[in-house]
């Protein structure tokens, strides 16, 4: 199984000292030589397309607040592909990797719910619920106190290196489109925890990396534009996909002053179109401080040289530190190298026919923009790719996004005119099933054609909630309660009810 945690594996001590840090920039700059090397040679495997996908997700207690309990819940599941994550209301869902040809999605959504519902029966028994969403609406500052954190020592090295790397504690500040916001200070990566997201992989040609990248990149605006599902954090309405923002605040190793300086932040976008993987690795290494400096014994130089293969572990574990939108990943599986996009824009949910879909959109429109003659980045700048990748997390199904040729028209014309036909093209080339393409695409045309995602449907089940006179916090209750019977009823979100309707 592929294994892309937050912070690596084997993480061995909460804490380091300056002498290791040293070692490790060293040594993560030797992998990084033999990376180079490796490259070279270009003997990595791929064979067919692979692609695989986690799931990030959220434990509630019968109230519908968060369940703190993830071991508790984990035991009870008994399930070696559901794993911990950072905090302990919330636990992650690995997918084996798997080809896209045929009716391989339809067997997998089939797989998903199987598996959710059957980790849901056996979290019941421990009177906990699980939640596939971008943010929990229900989670308050409250929870950021006390015991939070999951029980593993990974999870305390990330808190304390982030906190000790910035010196002061972790200042949040988000704005909704109705003026509610969220000023706040937070001693510790708690706040982080609340970004549940799905993360797509794609196994890929080193020669052909660049172009992937290059065309995730491009397609991460539209992505959240269809996808976002993260409007409430706090009890306050914020961004559609608050979740953005959120991460990039809450991990952020910068005071004022470096931010000033022009410094660049660990939650990344990027800031130019590659032409190699090794632009990516080299930016890491050239950029960032070492958070997490754990060392190993391989020699890269020596084992290269005998014909083996690297593991480059201090290399990855710094890379899994740095957290791109689209992240390069290098791993080894069965002793042969391989390397792959990793997609983490998106928030977890709605529905797992919703996951499937927006998987699907991606894996076909990426194929398309990776293949064109004239590739569309070589025709927009990449600071209009920024630009349409923050208009999608700020008003999600509303936004606006700019495109050669069209210029800047509503995201869901885009993609109904454009993208649509290209992730059908897209997965045809696959060697993907109509039954496929039209049962996922068509829940992305109809979502267009309704304006309804995620964060458009939550935010106005709350309104219509609050309107009768609930509160706020019984609103997000009542809501995130229906939140849940699509979920489990694993219909799209465009098709649910609202209160009224």
């Amino acid at each position: 199984m592929w294994l892309s945690r937050h912070v690596g594996a084997d993480v061995e001590q909460a804490r380091y000292t300056r002498e290791q840090r040293q070692q490790y920039r060293e040594k993560v700059r030797r992998d990084l030589d033999v990376f180079e090397r490796m490259l070279g040679k270009s003997e990595f495997e791929f064979d067919r397309p692979m692609t695989g996908l986690e799931i990030e997700l959220n434990l509630v207690n019968e109230d519908l607040g968060p369940r703190l309990d993830n071991k508790t819940v984990l035991e009870q599941i008994a399930d070696e592909n559901y794993q911990t994550e950072l905090a302990r209301y919330n636990i992650e869902l690995n997918v084996h990797p798997r080809p896209l040809p045929g009716d391989a999605a339809l067997e997998l959504e089939e797989h998903l719910r199987e598996s959710l519902n059957r980790a849901s029966q056996k979290a019941a028994e421990a009177r906990a619920g699980i939640v596939a969403i971008g943010i929990l609406p229900t989670v308050m500052p409250e929870h950021f106190e006390g015991d939070w954190i999951s029980e593993n020592i990974r999870y305390a090295a990330l808190n304390n290196a982030v906190l000790d790397a910035r010196g002061e504690d972790v200042w949040l500040e988000l704005e909704g489109p109705t003026g509610e916001r969220i000023a706040r200070y937070s001693d510790s990566l708690a706040p982080e925890s609340a970004c549940t997201s799905i993360q797509l992989h794609l196994q890929v040609q080193p020669e052909r990396f660049a172009d992937h990248w290059n065309a995730a990149q491009v397609l991460a605006g539209p992505q959240l534009a269809l996808g976002a599902n993260s409007p409430f954090f706090l009890g306050q309405r914020l961004w559609a996909e608050t979740r953005i923002p959120l991460f990039t605040q809450a991990t952020d190793t910068r005071s004022v002053e470096l931010k000033n300086q022009g410094v660049r932040p660990r939650v990344w976008f990027g800031e130019r179109w590659i032409t190699s993987i090794f632009d990516l690795f080299e930016e890491n290494v050239r950029y960032f401080p070492a958070l997490l400096p754990e060392l190993y014994d391989e020699e890269p130089e020596e084992v290269f040289e005998r014909g083996e293969v690297p593991e480059l572990r201090e290399l990855r574990l710094h890379n899994g530190t740095v957290y791109r939108w689209n992240r390069p990943i290098y791993d080894i599986v069965h002793g042969r190298p391989h390397l792959r996009v990793e997609n983490r824009v998106l928030p977890a949910g709605p529905s797992i026919a919703d996951v499937m879909a927006n998987a699907a959109f991606y894996y076909g429109t990426i194929r398309v923009l990776a293949e064109e003659d004239r590739p569309v980045w070589t025709r927009m700048s990449f600071s209009a790719a920024e630009s349409n990748f923050e208009e999608g997390a700020r008003l999600g199904i509303d936004a606006r996004t700019y495109w050669p040729g069209l210029g800047d028209v509503p995201a869901t014309e885009l993609v109904l005119r454009r993208l649509l036909p290209m992730a059908n093209e897209g997965l045809q080339r696959w060697g993907v099933s109509t039954a496929v393409r039209d049962r996922f695409l068509t829940i992305i045309e109809q979502r267009c054609l309704h304006g309804i995602n995620g964060a458009s449907w939550q935010s106005e089940c709350v309104a219509r909630l609050e309107s009768r006179g609930l509160t706020r916090d019984k609103a997000l209750r009542e809501m995130l309660a229906r939140y849940i019977e699509g979920m489990m009823a694993n219909e799209p979100v465009h098709t649910w009810e609202l209160p009224g309707d």
